[in-house]
């Protein structure tokens, strides 16, 4: 036998194995926690059939369902890469789970992106359901499904970064509270189940600068209205993603 054999190598895993492995723990904590499919999985299917079956809100012509499924897909993409994750997160720092992490040799923008890419795997079940439960009630979509790919990328990329950014600053209590509320005002004023345009021309204007309003928008005119890509909305994005994850690589705080 060979001198060495059992010499050990110590050091840190190539990099890409190292986001892997973080992303692939960071799926199945957040599929076996019961509160969060509550808030990613159940709400936003359910919102989906009560408010397509009872005549609640005006949605102007055609179909409520074919208004309603792109908002309520733009609502799951909120639930989990801003509300789910960013109490998740707070309570992970609180703990001191990420003061550990942040002993590894896994890097700060690495751990967002473990996350950011758990919260993509996510998304690809919730959105295989509730694109299901909508057909069933009669959704007929449109457009190319390649906008559609990428405007649910830049909007997990926007809420992602807001998420970590509330979780590395706020204390976990305060993040808990503060997503929340955030979570019910813009499931209110986000475009997701009422219209914009019922909303003052001035007040509409500022909440059409919102993500989940872009977000909402964007998928509602290449689904519903077989519109080419929305660049104006899939730029609003692309803005929110940018100083969203800087403002969290910046700011998080691990302890």
């Amino acid at each position: 036998m060979s001198a060495g054999t059992y010499t050990p190598r110590p050091g840190a895993a190539p990099l890409p194995r190292m986001i892997a492995a973080q992303t692939a723990l960071e799926t199945r904590m957040l599929l076996r926690n019961g509160e969060q499919l509550l808030l990613t999985v159940i709400i936003p299917a359910l919102l989906l059939v009560l408010f397509s079956a009872v005549d609640i809100i005006d949605t102007g012509s055609g179909a409520s369902v074919d208004f309603l499924a792109p908002g309520v897909l733009a609502l799951a993409v909120m639930s989990t890469a801003f509300t789910g994750q960013a109490i998740a997160t707070g309570f992970e720092r609180r703990y001191g789970v990420l003061k550990r992490l942040g002993a590894s040799p896994l890097p700060r923008w690495a751990l967002m992106t473990a996350k950011t890419l758990s919260v993509l795997v996510t998304e690809v079940l919730q959105i295989a359901l509730l694109t299901a439960i909508a057909l069933a009630l009669g959704w007929s979509p449109h457009g190319n499904p390649l906008s559609v790919a990428l405007l649910l990328v830049l909007g997990t990329a926007a809420f992602s970064g807001l998420g970590l950014l509330m979780a590395g600053t706020l204390k976990a209590e305060a993040t808990l509270a503060a997503a929340n509320l955030v979570f019910l005002l813009l499931l209110v004023g986000g475009g997701i189940l009422v219209p914009l345009d019922k909303f003052p021309d001035a007040v509409r204007s500022a909440l059409e600068l919102l993500p989940v309003s872009a977000l909402s928008g964007g998928l509602r005119d290449v689904l519903r209205h077989g519109a080419p890509m929305p660049w104006d909305q899939a730029g609003i994005l692309a803005v929110w993603a940018v100083l969203g994850l800087g403002a969290a690589a910046r700011f998080f705080r691990w302890e």
